[in-house]
C-alpha cells in the first residue's frame, strides 16, 4: 500500500497525531520498565534458599520473670520436642535464611596479618543437629562432631579473655562462600581468620545456605559454626516434620513448650514458608502495582486509539465513501487504517524506546538497578504494535463498511 497519502493526512492533522505518538511513547517506556522491575522482584521472591523450606517450623519464646537454668531448659525442650509425632530434627537457631531480622555478619580474611576482610560473610549456629534439621546438603567434608561444639557463653569468655583454645575450631562454609576464598581448589582443611587473627579450619562445604538479609541474586556467603545456643541466647527453636500436617506439628510444639514452663510468651510461631512470604511481602506488593500500572497504561493507550480513530472515521466518511466510489474495496478501507495506525505506534515506539533507555540509566544510576536486558525493546515493540492494531480493528471495521451511497448524498 502506498502511504504517502497517509503520510499527508497525517500532516494536516499535526497535533493530534503527535499526541498518539507520544502517548504510545510514554506507554512503551514505562511498561518496559516496569516487566522489567516485575522481572527483578519475581527473581528475587524465588530466591533458593537451601533448607529443606516446606518442611520446617519455627516457635521462638520470651521469658517472663526470672530466667530458669538456660542449658537444663534447652535440653528439656528438645527433648520434648523430639517426641511429637511427626518431628525428625530439631534446634536452637539464632537467624534463618529469608526471614525477618537482624543478621549476624562479619569479615573473613585469609591470613592473620591481613588488614581489610576478603568478604563479608553471615554467621549461622544452633546447635548439633543444626545442619541435619534445616535439611542442607554436604557437598565436601563432614559434620561437626560433638566434641568441637562449644557454648555460647563459654565461647564469649574465651573471646574476652583471649583464649583461642575456648573457641571453635572448625567452620562449615557454603559452596559460593570456598569458590570465592579459595578458586580452583579444595576448601576442606584450608584456615580462614575472623576478628583479632581468630583461626577456623573448613571441614564442610554445604552447596546453598542464604543469607538472612539476602535481597538480591547475589552469592551465597554463608557460615555455620559449632556453637551451641540456649533458651536465652535470643534463638527459636526449628522443628523439620515428616508429616505434612506442619500446622498440626506447630501447634502441637507451642502446647508441648507452654506445659514445660507456663512462664513464657510465644513471640513467633510459624511454618518457614509464612516467614519467607513475609519476608518477600513488599516485593509482592510492588510487583501487584507494577502490574495494576501496565494494565491501567494499556487500557488508556487502547482507549486513546479508538477514540482517535473513532473521530477520524466520523470526520473522513466523505473521503471514504468517495474512495468507495471509485472503486476501493472494504479490504482496502481496513488496511488504510490499519496502516496509519501501525505507522503512529512505530514513531512512538521508537521514541518510546529512547525513553526507556533513559529512565532505565536514571533508575541504574540512583536505585543500582542492572541494566534494562535488550530483549524488552521488540519484546515491548511487538506487543504495542498488537494493541495498536487490536484497538483500532473496530473503528476500521466500521470505516470499511460505510457504502459508496454516502459520497452522493454529501455532494
Amino acid at each position: 500500500m502506498d502511504i504517502r497519502p497517509i503520510l499527508s493526512t497525517l500532516q494536516r492533522h499535526k497535533v493530534t497525531a503527535a499526541l498518539l505518538i507520544l502517548e504510545v511513547a510514554l506507554t512503551c517506556a514505562i511498561v518496559c520498565n516496569a516487566v522489567f522491575l516485575i522481572g527483578q522482584r519475581l527473581q528475587r521472591v524465588n530466591l533458593p534458599s537451601g533448607v529443606a523450606e516446606h518442611e520446617l517450623v519455627q516457635v521462638q519464646l520470651g521469658h517472663i520473670g526470672p530466667v530458669p537454668d538456660a542449658k537444663a531448659q534447652t535440653a528439656t525442650d528438645l527433648a520434648a520436642l523430639r517426641e511429637i509425632p511427626g518431628v525428625r530434627h530439631v534446634t536452637p537457631v539464632f537467624q534463618l535464611p529469608l526471614n525477618p531480622g537482624g543478621s549476624s555478619n562479619f569479615g573473613v580474611m585469609l591470613a592473620p596479618d591481613q588488614q581489610q576482610p576478603t568478604v563479608i560473610a553471615t554467621q549461622y549456629m544452633g546447635g548439633s543437629e543444626l545442619v541435619t534439621t534445616l535439611g542442607l546438603r554436604l557437598v565436601a567434608g563432614r559434620d561437626f562432631q560433638a566434641d568441637e561444639y562449644v557454648d555460647l557463653d563459654t565461647a564469649l569468655a574465651a573471646l574476652h579473655r583471649g583464649d583461642l583454645k575456648g573457641l571453635p575450631q572448625t567452620v562449615i562454609v557454603t559452596r559460593a562462600l570456598a569458590e570465592r576464598l579459595w578458586p580452583g581448589e579444595t576448601a576442606l582443611g584450608k584456615t580462614m581468620y575472623l576478628g583479632k587473627a581468630i583461626p577456623f579450619r573448613v571441614v564442610g562445604v554445604v552447596a546453598s545456605l542464604a543469607r538472612p538479609d539476602q535481597l538480591e541474586k547475589g552469592e551465597q556467603y554463608s557460615t555455620i559454626w559449632p556453637i551451641r545456643l540456649s533458651a536465652a541466647d535470643g534463638a527459636s527453636y526449628v522443628l523439620r516434620c515428616a508429616a505434612p500436617d506442619r500446622a498440626g506439628v506447630l501447634k502441637a510444639a507451642v502446647a508441648r513448650l507452654k506445659q514445660l514452663n507456663p512462664n513464657r510468651v510465644v513471640l513467633v510461631q510459624r511454618t518457614y514458608d509464612e516467614g519467607r512470604r513475609a519476608f518477600f511481602a513488599n516485593d509482592r506488593a510492588m510487583a501487584g502495582i507494577l502490574v495494576g500500572v501496565i494494565a491501567a497504561l494499556l487500557v488508556v493507550t487502547a482507549l486513546g486509539i479508538v477514540g482517535l480513530a473513532s473521530f477520524w472515521v466520523g470526520q473522513r466518511r466523505r473521503t471514504i465513501g468517495v474512495r468507495r466510489a471509485l472503486g476501493a474495496t472494504r479490504g482496502d478501507i481496513l488496511r488504510y487504517f490499519q496502516t496509519e495506525n501501525f505507522l503512529l505506534a512505530t514513531f512512538g515506539i521508537a521514541l518510546g524506546m529512547l525513553l526507556a533507555y533513559g529512565i532505565n540509566l536514571f533508575l541504574m544510576s540512583h536505585y543500582e538497578l542492572p541494566r534494562l536486558p535488550a530483549i524488552y525493546f521488540p519484546t515491548g515493540a511487538l506487543a504495542l504494535w498488537l494493541l495498536g492494531q487490536l484497538a483500532v480493528l473496530g473503528p476500521a471495521l466500521r470505516a470499511a463498511n460505510v457504502p459508496p451511497v454516502v459520497a452522493t448524498r454529501s455532494v
